[in-house]
């Protein structure tokens, strides 16, 4: 069977009848759609026909692909293509001819990227959202000032109602954490809460911790001493995606006449993206050295444990290779291996690390607060820096993480569920 043609007859509603409709033209290799802000966007043929959505291409339960990408022909090309108010339809030859639809919206949201919109000049964070009818989350960038009405959600609603458990995530993804209240202040009540998201990822602490200043792991979170902004595992080839902490109780110990803020222990969290968006337009030479350097890091308190990830290291700041958006901070500067990089940048590595570290300690990035027995406080470790204050007395905490891929499925389910026409998957919805 061969796939090949060497004419192809375009057809598109007139505009004057469809003004909003993309504008089609077609070459050996391509359809390129014109769209109405005047951008084009060039599909390859041999893309359009390997992501046909057609039930005998790709399975309409499991999502996955059924078409046999390697028996589509180098030099297929359509014999049809027709712009509809729908969305794109595309015939193509052989002596079985084979029809594809595309969606308008889906098609503009999965259009690749080429160099001329990677230079560097603006700085992206992912968006989030699912299909066509799905509202647009936005990332929120904070400072400081989000001491005045931070995120938060109440337990009883996040334990019983799945709108109310879709709200606590959306929290989660706009602003990259949330507080929750009214959590018994216990380690049961508080694992449920987080199994209420994903499963919990077990870690060489384990799954579910409850754990206090006793250095029952070689970490210095199992101290008391005061911890800078910092990423949790950067060793970890996945960093440990959500992480959830919730004080059950500080006490003074042998001196009881203390209380409150004279024990310390104040927490602290730090928008990554906020402090990463602030160096890139200020600092951009900084901001380069930091994507681009990788760094190695490590895990090796606890004598049965030496984590490295599986790579020699990674950027501070992690760009998607395709879309060049920001999707991950990952920096403990007390993880941080022998540091290994050519002689040139040396130096400059150090100043723009210094440079990182002054926005992250400048008042108007930090948000400080006092954790309490009753609210649980859950951030995204890909992108939210956390620390604390040091203190005195006993502080008994329970905290796990959660996969981050774990989190963004389920969120993902609700908003399909309560926010798409249908409330069912489609098979155009965004990664699939």
């Amino acid at each position: 069977m061969r796939y090949l043609s060497t004419t192809v007859e375009v057809e598109a509603v007139p505009r004057r009848v469809q003004p909003d409709l993309p504008q089609l033209s077609v070459d050996e290799r391509a359809v390129n759609v014109v769209w109405p802000s005047g951008t084009t966007s060039k599909f390859y043929h041999i893309w359009l026909r390997d992501h046909c959505r057609c039930p005998s291409c790709f399975h309409e339960q499991t999502k996955q692909r059924l078409v046999d990408t390697f028996a589509i022909p180098n030099q297929i090309a359509p014999q049809k293509v027709e712009a509809l108010p729908e969305g794109l339809v595309i015939e193509w030859p052989g002596e079985s001819p084979h029809t594809t639809h595309f969606p308008w919206d889906w098609l503009r949201r999965n259009a690749y990227i080429g160099p001329s919109n990677r230079d560097g000049s603006q700085l992206t964070f992912r968006s989030s959202g699912v299909g066509a009818a799905s509202q647009s989350y936005s990332k929120v960038l904070w400072g400081s000032s989000i001491e005045s009405a931070p995120p938060q959600v109440e337990f009883e609603g996040v334990m019983h109602s799945d709108e109310a458990l879709l709200q606590w995530l959306n929290k989660i993804d706009q602003y990259g954490f949330c507080f929750v209240t009214g959590v018994p202040a216990n380690p049961t009540e508080t694992e449920a809460l987080v199994r209420r998201i994903a499963f919990i990822r077990e870690t060489h602490y384990g799954s579910f911790w409850d754990f206090t200043s006793d250095l029952a792991h070689g970490d210095t979170a199992y101290t008391d001493i005061a911890l800078g902004g910092h990423t949790d595992t950067t060793y970890f080839t996945d960093p440990a995606g959500l992480q959830l902490f919730h004080l059950l109780a500080h006490t003074a110990g042998g001196d009881h006449t203390l209380q409150g803020r004279d024990l310390g222990g104040q927490s602290l969290l730090v928008d990554g993206f906020f402090a990463a968006k602030l160096m890139h337009d200020v600092y951009p030479e900084h901001y380069q050295m930091l994507r681009s350097t990788p760094i190695s890091t490590h895990s090796a308190g606890d004598s049965d444990t030496l984590v490295k990830p599986l790579m020699r290291g990674y950027p501070i700041l992690q760009h998607d290779p395709v879309n060049d958006d920001l999707v991950m901070i990952r920096y403990n500067n007390s993880d941080r291996s022998t540091l290994r990089l050519p002689e040139d940048q040396v130096e400059p590595f150090y100043e723009a690390l210094r440079c990182w570290h002054n926005i992250l300690t400048d008042k108007q990035s930090e948000y400080w607060f006092r954790l309490r027995p009753g609210t649980a406080m859950i951030f995204d470790n890909h992108r939210v820096l956390h620390g604390r204050a040091s203190f005195i007395g006993s502080r008994r905490l329970c905290g796990a993480y959660v996969p981050h891929d774990d989190y963004r499925s389920r969120l993902s389910v609700l908003r399909i569920n309560y926010e798409s026409p249908e409330g069912t998957r489609s098979v155009w919805e965004d990664g699939v």
